[in-house]
């Protein structure tokens, strides 16, 4: 796997514990002969009263490997009903995606006994074909892929390699607690299963894989299905509505997954795609869960995030030059990336523009005068949660550009060379912006 990632960035998500331990140690023996840049990054969840502690102990070690390393300290916050494992981790991988660079991948521990708790928990909680294919090796992940490199290495394996290189790691006395339903099954129940099947990992396992060949049929089959049913961000409401049923719901499932938002229970995916498809076209039918809505407008529907709704008055310096994408604190991305056929004049831009959302009452000067910012965005077609969030280019208190909607004429290109040339580009969620120069 790391011989096809040369060049690459690679980032670790380092707990400290023993198998992110062994993951970076390894890394960092491998990383000069396979030309990739390393660094960690360990997530304090503040759980418990010694995590500052062990958060400088795990950076001492990642010294100790010429591995630079950040902490990101979270406040956990649980929706109603949730169980603060689950609300840890959904923080803890909304906070490395957001500490991940456009170019880097991220890497994460696990082994092949948490591949067989993965399987079995899913089968617990009704899980379907997705939930039972377990983690998978390599999978797109946000803005970039997620390396699962560990998952046919067992732990003792791990333990080993820990021992005979003389890496040191800490242990979470939460592992201990039985209230949690993973340290449960790790404890209590899988000393049980692997004493009557002491090959259960493996053969679990090798189960997921088969799963995985499943879902990768299906994922197949829904992207030949949303193949005429995509419109930019947005699927085609009238295209889902003639696919069976259960084609639909695949479908529906995988745009989801797709646009890097949680998944929807089974009653809420019945919802959206029963009663939301079937609502009139004037209407404007939501449904939300933790993490994520769908919304639908007209023949169109969308799924936001929910951060993505939220409101940022302030406003963004951005120096294009330096950074060809900046990170919009409403969620998504804007760019400015060079393009022989694009319509901005680069080198009429300054080099320090200023970015903010919609306020209301903007007005822009157009070819004939004044036109009104709400305008625009009707005629293009935005829904209405779409204009709320649109990135305003502005010099010196003017806008100059809306998004990649609209350009000031001032900017744009007449007779000049392609290498002057560029083009802005909005990416609206985080899932969207894969493609960054």
């Amino acid at each position: 796997m790391i011989g096809a990632l040369r060049t690459r960035r690679l980032c670790v998500a380092y707990s400290g514990g023993l198998d992110s331990c062994a993951l970076l140690s390894a890394l960092a023996q491998l990383r000069t002969r396979e030309r990739f840049v390393l660094r960690a990054v360990h997530v304090d969840h503040r759980i418990q009263p010694q995590s500052a502690q062990w958060a400088r102990a795990a950076c001492t070690r990642a010294r100790a490997l010429r591995v630079p390393c950040r902490i990101v300290e979270l406040s956990i916050e649980r929706g109603r009903g949730e169980s603060l494992e689950a609300a840890a981790r959904e923080a803890r991988y909304r906070a490395l995606a957001a500490e991940l660079a456009p170019d880097e991948l991220l890497l994460t521990a696990h082994h092949q006994e948490d591949q067989l708790e993965t399987v079995l928990l899913a089968l617990l909680r009704g899980s379907g074909v997705r939930g039972l294919a377990a983690m998978s090796a390599v999978m797109p992940w946000a803005h970039t892929l997620l390396l699962r490199p560990l998952l046919s290495v067992t732990r003792a394996q791990l333990e080993h390699y820990a021992r005979a290189h003389a890496i040191h790691w800490s242990e979470d006395p939460s592992n201990a607690d039985q209230r949690f339903d993973r340290n449960y099954l790790r404890r209590s129940v899988l000393p049980l299963i692997r004493q009557r099947w002491p090959a259960a990992a493996a053969t679990v396992s090798r189960s997921a894989r088969h799963l995985a060949e499943a879902r990768a049929l299906l994922e197949q089959l829904a992207r030949a299905e949303l193949k005429d049913a995509r419109d930019g961000v947005a699927v085609r409401v009238s295209v889902l509505r003639r696919l069976p049923l259960p084609q639909r719901r695949n479908a529906v499932r995988y745009w989801i997954a797709e646009r890097g938002l949680p998944a929807p229970d089974r009653r809420r995916l019945h919802e959206i795609c029963g009663p939301l498809l079937a609502a009139r076209a004037d209407a404007h039918p939501k449904v939300s869960w933790r993490g994520a809505e769908l919304r639908r407008h007209a023949d169109r529907l969308f799924a936001c995030g929910v951060t993505a709704r939220r409101e940022h008055a302030a406003v963004e310096q951005w120096d294009w030059r330096a950074r060809p994408w900046l990170r919009l604190a409403g969620g998504g991305a804007l760019g400015l990336v060079r393009d022989r056929h694009g319509d901005v004049h680069l080198p009429a831009l300054p080099p320090l523009l200023s970015v903010r959302q919609r306020r209301g009452g903007e007005r822009m000067q157009g070819p004939q005068g004044r036109v009104a910012l709400k305008d625009l965005l009707q005629a293009r077609g935005l829904a209405p949660w779409e204009r709320a969030n649109v990135p305003l280019i502005m010099h010196a208190g003017r806008i100059i550009a809306v998004a990649d909607l609209w350009l000031d004429r001032s900017y744009g290109c007449r007779d000049v060379r392609a290498s002057d040339r560029g083009r802005f580009r909005w990416r609206r969620e985080a899932g969207e912006f894969d493609d960054y120069d």
